[in-house]
């Protein structure tokens, strides 16, 4: 090998070892320096519902804590498909992140023949945020009935027959409807809507007979003389409903809530993620804060990014059994 090709080897050598360098110290910078601007938090959903919500309430004190404002951006549209891609594509540096819900992380999955995004290979978990309780409500003028077990009843004597709305083909609620009608057994009529508004309007009318929905929404109609919360969706009874038994009473095992998440792109930082994390601890922390968040009918959740992902899959899991058995298809 001649001088001049030694020292050109020499030289590669050299830079090689600078560049492996700045690998091996680039996270203690980023650890120091995270985050140097605002953070983007990608809401799957329009403004004014109870994604949208819970999001504004945690932000402002999340951006308090990370020294950096946290913007709400709104991307709605295809069963949160648009705003979880967007943040799947997104570089992965800790500055974008996302609140994704049951549908995102566990249902579409199962769906969808094709997503345009891996929920166990595209998104790193942060931490489980919150999750919704589910009510069962009937028309009592449209449907005679006072309990799930004259529900279960009724069902059973006329296979088909009863209708019940969702907020969509797919959303927790029309799950929780086809895991009610698995579990006890019955045959029901599902009729999709463009969300739980005018769904809810059609039970007030008396065009459908039953629907499950969140809480913060089922709670505004209990005034309605036809209007009957007769269980809830979680194990035990609601503190937000008290006296109300839960499905599970009739139906074993019985268990569904509409439940939420922060995760951001795979390959983000660990420094990055775990700051997000302590952020919203300490958000979610703050009685003030968790107190809104319950008045809305919101169970406020934190979690590790371990034991967020292991819900994931449990639930993934569980929503696949469902899905599949009910035949559930989307494009």
């Amino acid at each position: 090998m001649g001088t001049d090709r030694r020292a050109i080897f020499a030289a590669a050598i050299v830079a090689t070892a600078l560049a492996a360098g700045a690998v091996v110290t680039a996270s203690p910078v980023f650890a120091q320096n995270y985050p140097a601007h605002s953070v983007r938090l990608i809401v799957p959903y329009p403004p004014g519902g109870g994604t949208d919500f819970f999001a504004r309430v945690v932000a402002t004190e999340m951006g308090a804590s990370l020294g950096q404002t946290v913007v709400v951006e709104n991307r709605p549209g295809a069963g949160t498909l648009i705003g979880a891609e967007a943040v799947a594509r997104a570089q992965p540096d800790g500055y974008t992140f996302l609140l994704g819900d049951t549908s995102t992380y566990a249902s579409n999955r199962s769906l969808y023949a094709k997503l345009p995004y891996d929920a166990d290979k595209d998104f790193a978990p942060v931490s489980l945020t919150g999750r919704f309780a589910i009510v069962l409500l009937v028309n009592t003028d449209k449907l005679k009935v006072n309990s799930v077990k004259e529900l279960i009843a009724a069902a059973k004597k006329s296979p088909g027959a009863i209708d019940y709305g969702s907020a969509g083909i797919g959303s927790p609620f029309h799950l929780a409807g086809e895991l009610f009608a698995q579990g006890a057994g019955v045959k029901l009529n599902h009729i999709p809507y463009k969300g739980a508004a005018p769904a809810i309007q059609d039970l007030v009318s008396g065009q459908i007979g039953m629907m499950f929905v969140d809480y913060a929404t089922a709670r505004g109609q209990l005034a309605v003389k036809q209007i009957k919360a007769i269980a809830v969706a979680s194990p035990g009874e609601f503190a937000g409903l008290p006296g109300v038994p839960p499905v599970s009473a009739d139906v074993p095992g019985f268990e569904a809530w509409a439940w939420q998440g922060f995760a951001v792109p795979a390959a983000t930082p660990k420094d990055a993620i775990a700051k997000l994390n302590a952020a919203y601890a300490k958000a979610v922390g703050n009685a003030e804060i968790r107190q809104k968040l319950i008045g809305a009918g919101i169970d406020p959740l934190q979690s590790s990014p371990a034991d967020m992902a292991a819900y994931i899959k449990s639930e993934a899991a569980k929503w696949e059994k469902v899905i599949k058995t009910a035949n559930i298809k989307l494009d």
